[in-house]
């Protein structure tokens, strides 16, 4: 009878619970360049290698929100995702500040053939995405 009564008290708190939605903040994710990166110049097949992506955030809104990783067969495409909170009072930095920043990850090379890495640079003027490309070639001995 004691757990009924403690059920019911929990499910009548749970309903009367209510979220003000005004102190919710709303954001939105969005894709950063990568600024630029360090790649191995070779990779050995089955090893485990570091990448180093460097970006910077564009305001104060901005955080960092993980990788963007694509493949497709030996093509991987890489940028940064952001975290943005919508807010009308999001001021850019300093473009004298220091505000590169860095993140890296462990690629784990699991074909001999050559590896064919896209790293995002923006957008064209037509709104097209430009992509630096380097191949990075397998060594299987």
């Amino acid at each position: 009878m004691k757990k009924f009564v403690l059920l019911i008290l929990f499910i009548i708190s749970l309903i009367s619970c209510s979220l003000n939605e005004d102190n919710v903040p709303s954001y939105h994710y969005e894709i950063l360049p990568v600024d630029s990166f360090i790649v191995p110049d070779t990779f050995d097949f089955s090893a485990t290698h570091q990448i180093k992506l460097y970006y910077k955030l564009p305001t104060i809104c901005h955080s960092y929100g993980g990788i963007y990783f694509d493949r497709y067969l030996n093509e991987r495409t890489f940028a940064i995702q952001s975290l943005v909170i919508n807010e009308n009072s999001c001021l850019p930095f300093d473009e004298n500040e220091d505000n590169l920043r860095e993140v890296s990850l462990d690629f784990k090379v699991i074909n001999t053939d050559t590896y064919l890495f896209k790293f995002y640079k923006g957008k064209d003027e037509e709104g097209n995405n430009i992509f630096e490309e380097v191949e990075v070639p397998v060594n299987s001995d």
